[in-house]
């Protein structure tokens, strides 16, 4: 899986791991903060309500405290952590390995290289202290707080959200990191600030169109659209996934933007032979794509694939026979040449059942036979090379018949 955009990893950056102690205070303090915003009198004081948001924001971050990812594990002991973890285990998220280690009210995971990756919080005081906090906020700023000090807060709470939607993207919870995402980029667009954060708004689509829920991912990648924001094209794609009314239009809109992208290219390529669309189309495009990338052996998979429907034996099997040339271990390169050979022995036997003459008869059987012995040899490389015992079964089943 491609890892989330790079500007959103690096928003993951330094976080402020807490005793039982420091999770009291924090507690205690919002507590007060509470009481206070319900006192008539200081209620109608901007200062009571900034003090409120910013015990909001400390109740979020009592359970790390005051850890530091990017830090390597012998440099925790001098940020507060003594004790040793409840258990630990070695996990894989998103692709990449961790270790991740078990603490009261935390979990920390470590990159291949010991350094801390990212810090998950297991025991909350509020799960919604940073909504509540941006509403605080938004009260201060209604009672006449200064626009800059109420745009600063929100700031913060913006990195803070990013930062959580990040962890949840590391875990797999795509669709409480769409969220986060989603907060980070509602809480910038509130007065004063006014901003439009367009890397969150993409990263609350991209999360949603991971998590294959495209009803959710929809407005936000339109939105990204809208205000210009295509990822390097790889916007398009994900708008075609998730309307696929208007994926052509999307796709090609994509095209004239992004010629290069790659995966706007596959998208175009693998519309058009699913809508059996002009095949000058494909071709124009698989040369594009070629030029991109010359040592995808799957492209002229493809091409041989199109070739095939399009009867043009001798084109189809040199494009399968490339496949084959720019990677040997590419098992489809060797599967498409076999079931061409194989579908022509089919439609050759079936010529000839309906033959009554014995000399076109033994000459359709005997290009019949030729076919069939032509498969062999692809595919008992593909059954060779292959090492997914699905294929494999498949393969075998050709070379029985």
């Amino acid at each position: 899986m491609k890892r989330i955009l790079i500007a959103l990893a690096i928003m993951a950056a330094a976080t402020t791991v807490a005793s039982a102690q420091d999770l009291g205070k924090a507690k205690s303090a919002l507590e007060s903060a509470i009481e206070a915003s319900a006192n008539p009198k200081k209620a109608t004081k901007a200062a009571t309500w900034i003090k409120l948001g910013d015990a909001y924001v400390a109740a979020h971050d009592a359970p790390v405290g005051k850890l530091e990812t990017g830090v390597s594990k012998d440099m925790l002991s001098y940020m507060g952590l003594k004790d040793a973890p409840t258990s630990t285990e070695n996990v894989t998220l998103a692709g990449q390995s961790f270790t991740k280690e078990v603490y009261p009210g935390k979990d920390l995971y470590f990159a291949s290289n010991g350094s801390l990756a990212f810090i998950v919080p297991t025991q909350e005081i509020d799960p919604a202290a940073l909504d509540k906090a941006a509403d605080a906020y938004s009260k201060a700023y209604e009672l006449g707080a200064k626009a800059s000090d109420v745009t600063a807060n929100y700031q913060n709470l913006n990195r803070k959200y990013i930062n959580d939607g990040f962890n949840q993207y590391q875990l797999g919870n795509y669709s409480a990191a769409s969220d986060l995402f989603a907060k980070a980029a509602d809480v910038m667009s509130r007065k004063p600030s006014a901003m439009v954060d367009s890397n969150s708004i993409y990263n609350a689509g991209f999360t949603a169109w991971l998590d294959k829920d495209y009803a959710k991912a929809l407005p936000y990648l339109k939105k990204s659209a809208e205000i210009g924001y295509y990822s390097n094209g790889e916007l398009f794609p994900k708008l075609a996934d998730c309307d696929t009314t208007n994926a052509k239009a999307y796709l090609e809109e994509g095209f004239q933007k992004f010629p290069n992208s790659q995966s706007i290219l596959i998208g175009l390529i693998n519309y058009y032979l699913g809508h059996n669309e002009d095949p000058n189309k494909l071709f124009s495009l698989l040369d594009l794509a070629k030029q991109n990338e010359p040592n995808n052996a799957s492209l002229y998979y493809v091409e041989g694939n199109i070739r095939k429907q399009l009867g043009q034996e001798a084109e189809a099997i040199n494009a399968y026979k490339e496949a084959n040339k720019i990677d040997p271990n590419y098992a489809f390169g060797e599967i498409g040449l076999g079931m061409l050979y194989y579908d022509k022995a089919l439609a050759l036997q079936e010529a000839a059942s309906k033959e009554y003459d014995d000399a076109k008869y033994a000459e359709l059987n005997k290009q019949f036979e030729a076919a069939l012995k032509a498969g062999i040899e692809p595919f008992e490389k593909a059954y060779g090379i292959s090492k997914e015992n699905g294929v494999r079964v498949t393969i075998a089943e050709y070379l029985k018949n």
